[in-house]
């Protein structure tokens, strides 16, 4: 693998992951609020959840993938890195452990609170939900920052 595919592919990971956040938070999110009623908003929420979390699993395969080989494979690991890179590794890995925890956790609880249509709860699972994406995603956007300009500021 070449340094363009590698970063290719991590470029499109963090594209995915985090543009599907952005867009689920700042546009989906409102315009369900406003339209649906609490059980189709919980109903849709893990509908969309289903289509967009296998994406996040590829991306993070992709994203730590290609990191991992930039690091170890090209440049000769972390010792030979630029501090940026030790801030986006460092983030990236709270990142994935945020959204293992949705994806183990509120999201099973959203899941089978709708089957059962226990909708205080599913609500409940959801607001966790929505907040550690919120995290995830301003953590996400740090280090789209960190890692643009941090070549600049932090070698």
């Amino acid at each position: 693998m070449t340094m363009h595919l590698a970063l290719t592919l991590h470029l499109l990971g963090v594209i995915v992951w985090v543009g599907g956040m952005f867009f689920a938070y700042m546009a989906l999110r409102p315009a369900a609020v406003e339209i649906l009623q609490a059980p189709f908003r919980l109903r849709l929420w893990e509908a969309v959840f289903k289509r967009f979390f296998p994406w996040v699993w590829l991306a993070i395969v992709f994203i730590l993938g290609s990191g991992y080989y930039i690091i170890f494979g090209l440049i000769g690991g972390f010792a030979n890195t630029a501090v940026y890179v030790h801030i986006m590794h460092g983030l990236g890995i709270v990142m994935v452990l945020i959204y293992l925890h949705v994806f183990f956790a509120p999201f099973n609880r959203l899941k089978k609170s709708n089957a059962t249509e226990s909708w205080e709860q599913a609500g409940a699972a959801l607001a966790q939900i929505r907040w550690l994406i919120a995290l995830n995603l301003t953590i996400g956007l740090i280090i789209v920052v960190v890692t643009t300009a941090g070549r600049y500021f932090l070698k």
